[in-house]
């Protein structure tokens, strides 16, 4: 029996003891010298022990059991004294070195002991230092513990997982997660009734993990198993994956970015993986999008209840959802470590951490993370030992480093993690050899290494030595030097000393650590195996029987021992050749025994013998596998099962064969189980074999059989040759035949039986034994196996009748069809088998548009195919293939041998006389073609063209004149010299070698002068760049917010958008600031050349990406990235380590215009500094225009950051902050906050307050009181308390019996309604059911509703009671004089009857003003005055109008037609009715001038146009004028001042108006500033506008202009711009093109790019406008127009709307073709579906036509063409009809 020592959780009895001094760095020895190793620890142990250890027990034992709150029972002042004291104790013995009770055991270990004294002395030196590494092994890794751990083999049932010092654990298939569990069991259900427990087969464990994989596993158990047979225990580690356990200890808070967590996939979406973290104490739950998959991570791996070690990119706000990622480039990257951590929690095995060393010494490195949690680098981890490292020289004290997190240590007493400093281990890869191989493929485990070098001694560990492979060396532990015990290890002396040589074994080999574990052991090296897997099988091996198994039967079979600790298993049928009666008299244990292996099973760690003398004596070649056998060849095997039509028989490994009864023997047998039993040998020889169904059919019948004559026939048949077969045996899968006339054995599948898939199984009912089939083709023959295979399909019989059946591919030729068959299908292609194992490719390009669509292509695996022969490589034995309805160039490849025949033409450089003399290196002349913005177009002859990269024409940055323009310096015609690099491929953005070119390619040359001069151009490469290194580099690309910079042909870097300029002002127009083309001079940051990835920066060094906490300080102007964007704010990042908010009161100088939304994420910003607090690292930021553009700029709200700033009676505006039941609290500004009391809120009565508030809205307010002391701010939103001009509202004493008012029904009763005085301080009166209709109401609520609106008269007033009366009826307004009921409402605050300035009177009140004519005249001197100065005003603008051309400065249209619909404004206004001027004049009139210059001559001077703007300020009208006014003073400066005071004065509601002034102000600075101005205005005037009407406004002018150049440019950026939306843009380009500039051809060249960038629906209205040009442009070409017009009606043929442009066109042409114009008539009116109203139009519009153009003939061809037409059509109706009745009959 085996005795099972289970240990416990940390805290347990068995975990209480101290630990030991020695020995704790070192990883686990082997388990065999554990027994002897524990007894000298014991020794060693109790030598050493500190003399306090009683005192420390009966400490103990006076502690409660269970103290209260699990604390100790000393104070925290016992604990520090008591740590102080032995600080001071350590330290004395430290410095005096006169530790009595050290001396003392020291004197007894020197009496007991002769060995030399400064050996013990170092001994406790290395005691005392290696005390304070702890080192994992198997005694501290405890249940709870956490540990990194790498897949190192997969079984079907378990892992096992490689740990950190030569440990290994076990993870069973059920500790992985619930959801797999689940799975398991309900498989296992379904299987329950099957014999072989299979059902957990289909949870694969191998497509879920991978070799190297690296997990995160809890331990769950360590168990000591030690049997009385074996010496040394055996040591069992069981571990789990379960995501809430491996993330044991880690709390929602402790998840933070680049934190490693272990994840279960609960889900698997479109775009990602739904993560499981099981954390106890929220719902938090991770993602894991697809793009964060590492490529290695296939999909069988995504399955549900997978474990994934992950790495935390991002947490959302809610705190709910973790972003995740297992790219290696990320969670390997040690530079990925969680800096935000807040607890040591977040730590956990396989986390990257930064830890600052606080000791070295020799056992390894100490070190502190966040200043409290200890970690510790053992001696295998730290490198010491493995690489021999000085540890001091590298790893300084106090100094930072980042390494890998290993391991935990729950049963320290202080938290303590394991860390590994190991390259492979910190990135989280394999270790790999210099030659990217594993390094057991390179030294397998059990191989003998023959030199062994001693690299470095550890005299308690072990010995470290050099294997002979780069980079990975290995371990002798010290229990493994030699056979005996070791008396002492020396680095300077003995037989093992540094630099000694053995002869090892290799017995191990750990992935963590990267090390191979060695022997030195005689007998471990003289040991025939060491693992089962060295093993050969069919080998024959000596061995010792172990034990007889028994069972109720008798002895089942033997146990052999082949090797310490491998043991084999005979089975009872292997024992002899005959059955045994008494095997036990014949084996005996402890005999010897010779036998051979049979197989070998790895998972279950079995051996299965043969001890019977005719396998053991054979001298015939096992057979393992298909692989190896031939037909033919004579092989031995035992049945193991016999059936009625056969026998089972087993050969070695896994390879059976079936024994048909018709092979086992000559004569007929009728029951096979009367001749063979199992366990039988038989010897064999093999018919045939399937490699494909892994089906193996053997004979007993003599091979010679297969003489001479069959021989001579098997090499006379041919393939594709037609014979006939006689029946010998069917299965399901295949008919065995004999051929007719040679007797040869030959198989017919089943899927070669017909044409067609459906009917082969009954062509395969059809055949029975005995028949002969005739017209079979032989398909395939072996002769060495003697196999031939045969077809029976119909079109297989007749290519091969024909000759079009391919045999080989010196048969073949280009272009030829061929019959094959099917014989895979792949996603991108299906591959055609032919004669003889002979197989094409046939690409999805190669087949039809039609079945490329199809599933599978519309193939089947066997069908046979028709193909055609595309290409052949015989060298290789290749042929590509087509279908044969592909319609393919097949004289492509001619073409391209002539081409290659060529010649060079005309050459620039006479030394070139043709193609061969143009090569890689090659010096030429070059002509420049043409010179574009990247690139010289060159050629060296008519035929053979080559580019001038712009990064191949500058050596250094001085050699550039223009940076914007490069290549501007060059010219067209001239002759430069260039060197040849190679052939230019614009598909992937390099250039390729020479062996690529053709006449058709473009040669890639270079112009650098060093190139040039020099011998061996050195062209920039991915692995050629440094970090830190310096280039030139030139813009090749312009995105939203990123540059693309060349720089060579091969090598494209981005610039983020934090690092492309130190001139803030550079980054608002990346295309206008970095034109394409343009020169940088940039720094690398981060190159990746195995992904082709570069980072750079064009900042200068001292500023890129360095900005830091320390380095940020106010008022500082800085470019951001948006990250994130809500409602309330916009999050920025300024570098990698400052990120901030830009708040809602932040964004612009008018909190109007302040808006999130108009932000996108990813758009660089200027912000400035406004606060930053260094120590808690908050930082406010600004985007206002005034703080990051111009501080002159107009501050419509002024910024606040301290309450200095505000004193009480302030009018400011802010933004709600909170909405409490105490009232508002308004947001000033920063920190400042003012609260509005819910007495403040407004003067109006407002019942539910809150509904009135939400967070974020914008209020205007009064500050009442400011407290400087203590910070608080009290404002009112009280109008009366803002309002300078506030109208108090009306209230009891303003109101009069008799007065009309309208309200609004608060409350309705049945006897009555309650109405609430509009415009008033909740004055509200009664109106009783009696005063509401002539006739009686019972009930007022049938009448009224709550909320409604109504017109009322006061009855009754009292006053001092508060009491109003209301009446309703219809009566009392029948006789009320509007125009008193006026006079008498003039007192404010009240909305009364009439007063449509507050009310907005109807259409009908209008009418009876109107009918009123002089009641509504309002006498008096005021209103006379009025009245005439409206009268003046009238005629003012009247003479405005006459007497000013406001938008003609001389001969300058300022608006470009813009404000033509402003004139029709003001004429609107000379429309209005009379009625609508006397309403007005019941408003109170604006005082006017009466100076009289202004209403008789119109504005004059900038004071006249001061006062209209006072009147209007939203006219743009008078905007421009006064623009036109200033230039006419040549007051350019001004102009510009009144166009920024018109941009900024008129209200952003007025959107045309708005846009009329921007426009006026670009056409000023287009005629009269520079380009910078220019594009200024225009980025602003895109900013508050449409930009595609603002582009095409400005487009507009460059052509009034003249500037055709700026316009053509303008042009294009509107297309790319808008062209995916907007048809407009693209015909204007073109009629642009066609009409002014006078390039038809540009202009045609764009339909195409428009039809494939625009949307299908509106591609019809743009073709139709694009073919309209080709009739009215200049450049007029009525056949192109004409195609365009009959390719459209075409397609659309009953859009008349089509027929009728076409005919005006072909009618309106300068000399019209009447036949054409007649063609167009007569083709329409036979369009099918025309209706009778459409046709009668067309008809009268021919004949009109007729009459004007031709004569009475053509006209009455007309008349009988529209007869004909009316006629066919009511005969069309008339059969309709009769269809009906027929219909209806039947």
């Amino acid at each position: 029996m085996s005795s099972l020592k289970r240990k416990d959780a940390p805290g347990a009895s068995s975990t209480s003891k101290l630990p030991k001094t020695q020995g704790d760095s070192r990883p686990s020895k082997r388990s065999k010298s554990d027994k002897n190793a524990t007894k000298s620890d014991a020794k060693r142990s109790s030598d050493s022990k500190p003399a306090s250890t009683a005192a420390v027990s009966r400490l103990k034992e006076e502690e409660p059991l269970f103290p209260r709150g699990g604390g100790s029972v000393l104070t925290p002042l016992e604990h520090k004294q008591i740590s102080i004291q032995a600080k001071q104790d350590v330290l004395f013995e430290q410095e005096s070195g006169q530790n009595v009770k050290k001396a003392d055991r020291a004197s007894k270990k020197h009496k007991k002991s002769k060995a030399p004294k400064d050996v013990k002395s170092s001994k406790s030196h290395q005691e005392d230092e290696g005390a304070k590494i702890q080192s994992l092994n198997f005694k501290r890794l405890v249940k709870g513990s956490l540990v990194l751990g790498q897949v190192a083999e997969i079984s079907p049932l378990e892992l096992v997982l490689a740990l950190p010092n030569n440990l290994s654990g076990h993870v069973p298939i059920t500790a992985i997660s619930d959801a797999l569990n689940e799975r398991i069991a309900t498989e296992a259900a379904d299987e329950e009734d099957e014999e072989d427990d299979a059902g957990q087969d289909y949870v694969d464990l191998k497509s879920l993990f991978k070799i190297g994989q690296y997990l995160r596993a809890y331990v769950s158990s360590t168990i000591d198993e030690s049997t009385a047979a074996a010496a040394k225990p055996r040591r069992h580690i069981e571990l789990s994956l379960r995501p809430d356990l491996a993330n044991a200890g880690l709390a929602s808070q402790d998840v933070v970015t680049n934190c490693t967590v272990m994840a279960m996939v609960t889900s698997v979406e479109d775009h990602g993986l739904v993560m499981e973290l099981g954390l106890p104490d929220s719902d938090l739950r991770g993602f894991l999008p697809r793009k964060e998959l590492a490529e290695d991570i296939t999909d069988s791996q995504l399955q549900v209840g997978n474990a994934i070690l992950c790495l935390v990119t991002e947490k959302s706000s809610n705190g709910k959802v973790a972003q995740l990622t297992t790219l290696p480039k990320k969670i390997g990257k040690v530079q990925n470590f969680a800096g935000e951590a807040t607890t040591i929690n977040t730590f956990l095995p396989g986390s990257a951490v930064e830890f600052m060393v606080s000791e070295v010494t020799n056992r390894g490195i100490l070190g502190k993370v966040m200043g409290l949690l200890d970690v510790t680098a053992d001696l295998v981890h730290s490198g010491l030992g493995p690489k021999a490292l000085d540890l001091e020289s590298k790893y300084k004290v106090a100094k930072k480093y980042k390494a890998r997190v290993i391991c935990n240590f729950p049963a320290a007493k202080d938290p303590k993690l394991g860390i590994s400093l190991l390259e492979h281990v910190v990135s989280l890869q394999s270790k790999q050899t210099p030659s990217s191989k594993q390094p057991t493929e390179v030294l397998p485990i059990s191989s003998v290494v023959e030199q062994c070098t001693v690299t470095k001694v550890d005299p308690e560990f072990g010995l470290f030595v050099d294997v002979g492979i780069e980079g990975v060396s290995g371990f002798v532990h010290i229990s493994r030097v030699k056979d005996g015990k070791v008396d002492i290890l020396s680095e300077s002396s003995g037989p093992f000393k540094a630099g000694s040589a053995h002869r090892g074994r290799v017995v191990g080999y750990n992935a963590i650590d990267g090390m191979f574990h060695l022997s030195f052991e005689k007998h471990v090296l003289e040991q025939p195996f060491l693992r089962i897997q060295d093993i050969p099988i069919g080998q024959v091996v000596n061995g010792e029987i172990e034990k007889l198994m028994v069972n109720q039967e008798g002895v089942s079979g033997l146990l052999v021992k082949l090797a310490e600790g491998i043991v084999g298993f005979v089975p009872e049928m292997h024992l002899a050749d005959v059955r045994l009666q008494h095997p036990e008299k014949k084996f005996r244990e402890g005999g010897k025994v010779k036998a051979r292996v049979l197989s070998t099973d790895l998972v279950k760690r079995q051996i299965r013998l043969t001890l019977k003398k005719t396998l053991v004596n054979s001298e015939a070649i096992p057979l393992k596998s298909l692989d190896e056998v031939n037909v033919g060849m004579q092989i031995p095997g035992t049945i193991v099962k016999v059936l009625q039509n056969g026998a089972i028989v087993q050969f070695y490994g896994t390879l059976r064969g079936f024994l048909p009864v018709s092979e086992m023997s000559e004569a007929y047998i009728q029951d096979p189980k009367e001749h063979f039993r199992v366990g039988q040998v038989v010897s064999v020889h093999v018919l045939n074999f399937d490699m494909e169904v892994q089906k193996l059919f053997v004979s007993c019948k003599d091979p010679s059989a297969f003489g001479l004559d069959k021989q001579n026939a098997l090499k006379a048949l041919k393939l594709g040759d037609i014979v006939s077969a006689k029946v010998t045996q069917k299965t399901e899968d295949d008919v065995f035949v004999e051929l007719v006339g040679s007797s040869l054995k030959a198989m017919l599948s089943v899927w070669h039986l017909s044409d067609r898939p459906s009917k082969r199984q009954s062509a395969l009912k059809k055949i029975h034994v005995g028949q002969t089939l005739n017209d079979l083709v032989v398909l395939d023959k072996n002769e060495g196996r003697r196999y031939i295979a045969l077809s029976k399909i119909p079109s297989f019989v007749k290519a091969s009748q024909e000759g079009r059946l391919l045999t080989s591919v010196e048969a073949a030729k280009v272009g030829e069809l061929r019959q094959g068959f099917v014989r895979n299908i792949t996603a991108t292609a299906a591959f055609i088998q032919f004669c003889g194992q002979l197989t094409a490719l046939l690409p999805k390009s190669k087949l039809s548009q039609e079945d490329q669509k199809k599933t599978d292509f519309g193939l089947e695996k066997y069908q046979p195919v028709l193909v055609k022969i595309d290409s052949i490589d015989r060298d290789h034995g290749r042929i590509v293939v087509a279908s044969s309805t592909y319609k393919g160039d097949a004289s492509s490849k001619d073409s391209t041998a002539a081409t290659t025949a060529q010649t060079i033409e005309n050459p620039v450089d006479e030394s070139i006389t043709s193609a061969e003399d143009i090569f890689v290196g090659k010096v030429v002349k070059a002509k420049i073609v043409s010179v574009k913005s990247t690139q010289l177009n060159v050629k060296l002859s008519d035929n053979v063209q080559g580019r001038v990269d712009v990064s191949q024409a500058f050596d250094t940055w001085g050699k550039i004149t223009n940076p914007k323009s490069p290549l501007s310096s060059f010219r067209p015609n001239t002759t430069i010299k260039v060197r040849v690099l190679g052939v230019h491929d614009a598909r992937n953005h390099r250039f390729l070698p020479i062996t690529h070119k053709s006449f058709h390619s473009v040669l890639e040359l270079s112009a650098k002068p060093s190139d040039v001069k020099g011998e061996a151009p050195q062209v920039l490469s991915y692995d050629k760049l440094e970090s830190g290194s310096t280039h030139l580099g030139f813009v090749n690309n312009v995105e939203k917010s990123s540059l693309w910079v060349t720089l060579s042909p091969n090598v494209r870097g981005r610039i983020s958008p934090l690092e492309i300029s130190d001139d803030v002002s550079q980054l608002d127009n990346l295309a206008s600031s970095f034109p394409v083309g343009s020169a940088l001079r940039v720094r690398v940051l981060t190159v990746n050349p195995a992904e082709g990835r570069l980072d750079l920066s064009a900042r200068a060094p001292g500023t890129s990406t360095n900005l830091t906490w320390e380095t940020v300080k106010q008022n500082m102007v800085l470019p951001s990235r948006i990250t994130k964007i809500n409602e309330r704010q916009i999050v920025v990042q300024l570098s990698d380590a400052v990120s901030g908010p830009i708040h809602l009161i932040d964004l612009s100088d008018d909190y109007d215009e302040a808006s999130t939304m108009s932000h996108s994420k990813n758009d660089v910003v200027r912000v400035s500094v406004v606060e930053v607090d260094k120590n808690n690292k908050k930082i406010r930021l600004s985007a206002r225009p005034s703080r990051v553009l111009n501080s002159a700029l107009p501050v419509k709200d002024r910024e606040i950051s301290k309450v200095s700033q505000i004193n009480a009676g302030d009018v400011v505006r802010g933004f709600v902050k909170n909405v409490s039941d105490k009232g508002l609290f308004i947001n000033l500004g920063g920190s400042i906050t003012a609260m509005v009391k819910i007495s403040d809120l407004s003067d109006k009565f407002l019942k539910e307050w809150k509904d009135e508030y939400q967070v974020d809205q914008l209020v205007k307010g009064r500050i009442t009181s400011v407290d400087q002391a203590v910070g608080h701010v009290q404002m009112s939103l009280k109008a009366s308390v803002v309002d300078k001009n506030y109208v108090p509202l009306t209230n009891y004493q303003d109101l009069r019996e008799g007065q009309v008012v309208v309200g609004k029904v608060r409350k309705v009763e049945e006897f009555g309604a309650f109405i609430v005085v509009e415009g008033s301080a909740n004055v509200s009166g009664l109106c009783h059911r009696s005063e509401m209709a002539e006739k009686p109401v019972v009930d007022a609520r049938k009448l009224f509703n709550e909320g409604d609106v109504v017109k009322a008269i006061i009855l009754k007033l009292n006053k001092q009671k508060k009491r109003i009366n209301f009446g309703l009826k219809p009566s009392y307004f029948e006789d009320m004089d509007v125009d008193d009921s006026d006079e008498d409402g003039d007192e404010a605050g009240v909305t009364l009857l009439g007063d449509d300035s507050e009310n907005g009177g109807s259409e009908d009140d209008d009418d009876e003003m109107e009918d009123t004519g002089a009641l509504l005249t309002i006498t008096g001197t005021d209103n006379d005055s009025e009245e005439d100065s409206e009268n003046e005003d009238t005629e003012m603008k009247d003479g405005d109008n006459d007497d000013v051309a406001p938008l003609d400065a001389g001969g300058f249209d300022w608006s470009t037609n813009a404000l033509d619909d402003a004139s029709d404004v003001d004429g609107d206004e000379e429309g209005v009715s009379a009625a609508q001027k006397k309403k007005k004049r019941r408003k109170p009139q604006i005082e006017v001038d009466k100076s009289g210059d202004l209403d008789a001559f119109g504005p004059r001077t900038a004071v006249d146009y001061e006062q209209l703007l006072n009147r209007q300020p939203n006219s743009s009208a008078i905007w421009i004028e006064y623009m036109a006014h200033q230039m006419q003073v040549s007051e350019l400066t001004k102009a510009r001042e009144v166009a920024e005071r018109a941009v900024t004065t008129i209200s952003s509601t007025e959107e045309t108006e708005k846009l009329n002034v921007w426009i006026a102000y670009l056409n000023l600075e287009v005629r009269f500033g520079s380009q910078d101005s220019v594009d200024d205005v225009f980025k602003r005037a895109c900013q508050v506008n449409d930009q595609q009407e603002v582009y095409q406004r400005l487009a507009s002018i460059y052509v009034q202009e003249d500037k055709a150049e700026k316009a053509d440019e303008l042009f294009q950026t509107l297309v790319k711009k808008f062209g995916g939306s907007s048809p407009e843009v693209w015909y204007n380009y073109a009629h642009w093109l066609h009409a002014v500039q006078n390039e038809p051809e540009r202009a045609r060249a764009l339909l195409p790019r428009a039809t494939q960038a625009l949307p299908n629906h509106t591609r019809l209205v743009l073709m139709t406008k694009f073919a309209a040009l080709e009739f009215t442009s200049p450049h007029r070409n009525a056949e192109l127009g004409r195609t365009m017009f009959e390719g459209l009606l075409a397609t659309f043929p009953k859009r008349f709307d089509l027929w009728s442009q076409l005919l005006d066109h072909e009618a309106a042409g300068p000399d019209p073709d009447k036949t054409a114009v007649r063609d167009v008539f007569e083709r329409a009116s036979k369009v099918k579906g025309l209706k009778a109203r459409a046709a009668k139009k067309w008809f009268k519009r021919w004949a009109d036509w007729e009459d004007k153009n031709g004569d009475a003939k053509s006209r009455d061809r007309v008349s009988a063409r529209a007869s004909e037409w009316v006629r066919a059509r009511a005969e069309a109706k008339a059969e309709d009809h009769d269809d009906d009745e027929d219909g209806d009959d039947e």
